[in-house]
């Protein structure tokens, strides 16, 4: 069975120590992820903003378009286990 793997946009700048955080996180996981850097690109901070329902503060994480909010949200759904759940990580 092919499994669809979620699409992961994770919006950071290059000085914010969650952003590194949580892209570790990804990484570690093998997850891959689109970075949009809104230092870069100050134009998508309003695009981010308006996707993550007013939320201002990177980083700012999507999978599949949901907002899931920032680093400790990350953290939050890897402890729960959800994170693997999600990409089949766990899948012997």
């Amino acid at each position: 069975m092919n499994r669809i793997i979620p699409k992961v946009v994770v919006y950071t700048t290059a000085w914010c120590p969650y952003c590194i955080k949580a892209k570790a996180l990804l990484n570690k996981k093998n997850i891959s992820y689109t970075e949009i850097r809104v230092d870069l690109e100050p134009w998508q901070r309003a695009v981010m903003i308006e996707k993550s329902s007013g939320r201002r503060t990177v980083p700012q994480i999507f999978i599949d378009n949901e907002a899931i909010g920032g680093c400790d949200n990350l953290f939050s759904l890897d402890h729960l286990g959800k994170l693997d759940d999600l990409f089949g990580l766990n899948i012997n």
